[in-house]
């Protein structure tokens, strides 16, 4: 699920190198492709950076609940370099990002509460953020820093939104919201496809290495937002093995909604994300960057399964307390006091006016953001702090939070200070208070879906960039075309039966020109000899016959962690099938079959459109 951006890049031997960057990371960029990640660079270990602006690292942990960390309480498994950052930074004791994956990007992106953003949910577009909207990442590089982001992105594929064009020069990792392999899987590069190597998170790690050993000598903005624990439960042995058969000593709220094989694979994850932040604050030690580097650590909703998380209500999904709490830690020796326990509620949406006040960069939006700064907590620079309600948004329903309460999106009232887990409905004993935090989130709902129903028909992007990847979770199949997985998001489309079976993607086209279709496909033996054609409606069309069996395997899965999975991932062939003249505008693009010999036509991973 890639897609290429509308620029050309040029690279270095590492592939650091773009046209944004200074041709003077280029030596920088081949020295780290030389060098081990594990050794100790010196270069400038002498200098002294403390009259630059900090550097900055952001580590994004995908469902990994509240209660996932030793530092929180959990003794079911050990993160010391996690809690390493609570002991040395601020920890914020209540700290809220959204219900799913996509919109708490979008949130930590923008500042704005996600449906401004245009995101309304994790699947087929409905996580792009509107290309309008300003990035932390534009911010940054405006201001002089290096940017890249390595891991995770879910805010977009198609050009203009891919994160190449949101601010950051360099991008490894993939665009959409699951992923259904964590062992060398398909990935993106600057938008190229690539093939990973070796466990995902330690994969990305490596490029996040890299990316921060090229910029040394000069402020990066490094995001890394990993793709665990969320599910395929997959992880190396060396972490698995000290979980296999663990009869953990803390459990879900309820245990009989625990599985304990997922609570197994998501402590052994979590180790592995552990380790792996190691590894980065081992690089900044040795490139002696510590004292001026920021280091953000939360994570995008809460947990992915029942599992401890301090007795409080809901999960990932949920507008509950347990739903919404993320850990939050800020660690820059050079400002903020080691140990320091900030109880004031904050959010996602405050870490870009935070972040870009603490780096002297210029916040230059153009919208107006719902987050506040939290420098003058962090810095304890003013002790007056404006009381302030953080809302949360599912659909219809909304949840409100303000210091002492939560009103839950269906109208009860908790003192969560006193009851975290939301037992105890105290509506009665507060009424005012109430029916006030009732009419915010009344308020909150008609403006929000007023954003859901203006963004709900939006058409993928075609020509805004050289090339354009149409994925399946973006199509529509018709007939009896399935997908492959229950989730669009990682999935292809298979059981392509008849001639009377077709695809459709909805886009618009930026500019008018010759594009080739490219399709990736697979076929088994016999199959083959089907004639596959693409068309834009009202307009021309091109095909190809299909001469090459290509039917690999699926990847294995030895190494998921739980009985049942829906994902299904194998390596898929390009085919070209000509050039098709797309006029500007919207249309519907149809890939059928003129022709099919076999006993089906072929499987579909993706479309690709690229401009001649």
């Amino acid at each position: 699920m890639l897609s290429c951006p509308h620029i050309r890049w040029t690279r270095s031997p590492s592939g650091l190198t773009s046209p944004r960057q200074p041709k003077r990371l280029c030596l920088l960029a081949l020295w780290a492709a030389i060098c081990p990640l594990s050794e100790s660079f010196s270069h400038a270990a002498s200098a002294d950076h403390s009259s630059r602006q900090p550097n900055v690292v952001v580590i994004l942990t995908d469902d990994q609940g509240w209660g996932d960390l030793s530092a929180t309480g959990n003794t079911n498994l050990a993160t010391p370099n996690v809690d390493s950052l609570a002991r040395n930074g601020a920890t914020f004791d209540h700290f809220y990002v959204c219900q799913v994956c996509a919109p708490t990007r979008a949130e930590f992106l923008t500042g704005r509460y996600y449906p401004r953003t245009g995101v309304s949910g994790v699947s087929r577009g409905q996580g792009r953020m509107n290309f309008d909207e300003t990035t932390i990442a534009d911010l940054f590089q405006a201001s002089g820093y290096a940017t890249g982001a390595f891991g995770k992105w879910h805010n977009g594929t198609q050009p203009p939104y891919h994160p190449n064009q949101r601010g950051f020069e360099e991008f490894y990792g993939f665009t959409s919201g699951h992923w259904g392999h964590y062992f060398s899987p398909p990935l993106d590069h600057n938008g190229r496809r690539v093939r990973g190597q070796g466990f995902i998170v330690d994969d990305v790690t490596d490029h996040a290495l890299a990316f921060i050993k090229a910029n040394q000598t000069q402020p990066f903005f490094c995001y890394v937002p990993y793709n665990t624990p969320h599910s395929p439960m997959m992880v190396p042995d060396r972490f698995y093995d000290k979980f296999d058969g663990l009869q953990p000593s803390l459990r879900h709220r309820d245990p009989a909604r625990e599985d304990l094989m997922m609570t197994r694979a998501a402590l052994a994850m979590c180790e592995n994300i552990d380790w792996n932040v190691g590894r980065i604050l081992q690089q900044l030690d040795e490139l002696q960057l510590r004292d001026n580097t920021i280091v953000v650590y939360f994570s995008d909703n809460g947990p992915n399964s029942f599992r401890w998380n301090g007795g409080m209500k809901g999960r990932k999904g949920s507008l509950d307390e347990g739903g919404l709490r993320s850990p939050l830690f800020i660690r820059w020796p050079a400002k903020i006091r080691a140990g320091l326990t900030l109880p004031q509620i904050a959010g996602a949406i405050d870490l870009l006016p935070t972040l870009t006040e603490l780096a002297s960069v210029k916040a230059n939006v153009s919208k107006p953001l719902d987050g506040r700064s939290l420098s003058p907590l962090l810095l304890e620079s003013s002790t007056a702090w404006p009381a302030r309600s953080l809302l949360a948004i599912k659909g219809s329903q909304v949840s409100v939070r303000t210091q002492r309460f939560r009103l839950a999106a269906d109208g009860q009232l908790f003192e969560i200070a006193v009851d975290p887990g939301q037992r105890s409905d105290v509506a009665a004993h507060h009424p005012k208070l109430a029916a006030q935090l009732r009419r915010q989130a009344e308020q909150h709902g008609r403006e929000m879906l007023a954003h859901f129903t203006a963004n709900a028909d939006r058409p993928f992007t075609v020509g805004y960039g050289v090339s354009t990847t149409l994925t399946a979770r973006d199509g529509v199949p018709h007939g009896t075309i399935q997908r492959s997985s229950k989730a669009p998001n990682n999935s292809f489309f298979q059981h392509w039966t008849a001639t009377d079976d077709f695809i459709t993607w909805d886009i618009d086209v930026g500019q008018s020109g010759q594009y080739e279709a490219v399709v990736h496909y697979t076929c088994a033996d016999g199959d083959q000899g089907a004639t596959v054609r693409l068309t834009i409606a009202g307009g021309d069309s091109t095909q190809a016959p299909v001469v090459k069996v290509f039917d690999p395997p699926l990847y294995d899965k030895a190494k998921e962690r739980v009985a049942d999975s829906h994902y299904f991932v194998k390596d898929f062939h390009p085919l070209s099938l000509g050039i098709l003249q797309l006029e500007k505008g919207r249309g519907t693009l149809k890939l059928d079959a003129v022709e099919m010999p076999g006993k089906q036509v072929i499987d579909v991973h993706s479309v690709d459109l690229i401009r001649r």
